[in-house]
């Protein structure tokens, strides 16, 4: 019970605010003449009379209201196509701006890429280099083993001895393998 009375008392207090705010930011129109100023007239013509031209003041009232709402209405209108084009316009820049930014991003990556290239192709070349080199060295050293044995060919073959005295040797060295 406590909670559904301090729920309609919370309810009464926005609702008061609420209806003493709109009341402060109302603007009253002044009374108006002809409220409260009939007379009953003795004469039935003079009344229809009366009666016709308050229906004619009436009808000047609400055309004069009209226009003033359709004037109201117009300038509402415009400031609203003024604010939705400011929006638009505020739109359009802000999608520009992300264009130059993801075209500017686009271009730092592209050179980043082509400098990740450029390093990728100098260590290539490096490696390349460094490959030839050492196959160059290796041939170097073969050529040399390959000179070095061929010198101790010939050193040896120096000592060799020719065919034709061959048998000599031979039958000279079993000779003096047999003295021994």
């Amino acid at each position: 019970m406590a909670t559904t009375t301090s729920t309609v008392r919370s309810a009464v207090r926005t609702t008061c605010r609420f209806f003493s705010s709109r009341h402060s930011n109302h603007n009253f129109l002044e009374p108006n003449s002809f409220i409260g100023s009939w007379e009953a007239p003795k004469n039935p013509k003079e009344a229809e009379a009366k009666l016709a031209k308050l229906r004619r003041d009436y009808a000047k009232q609400v055309k004069e209201v009209r226009k003033e709402y359709i004037k109201e209405m117009e300038l509402m209108r415009i400031e609203k196509q003024r604010k939705d084009d400011a929006k638009r316009e505020a739109l359009r820049i802000a999608n520009e701006e992300k264009k130059k930014l993801k075209a500017e991003a686009a271009k730092v990556r592209a050179q980043e890429r082509m400098i990740a290239q450029e390093e990728f192709r100098q260590m290539l070349l490096k490696e390349r280099s460094e490959k030839l080199e050492n196959w160059r060295m290796k041939e170097r050293t073969r050529e040399e083993k390959k000179k070095e044995k061929n010198e101790l060919l010939r050193q040896q073959s120096s000592v060799w001895v020719d065919e034709k005295e061959l048998e000599s040797k031979v039958l000279e060295a079993i000779v003096d393998a047999r003295s021994l």
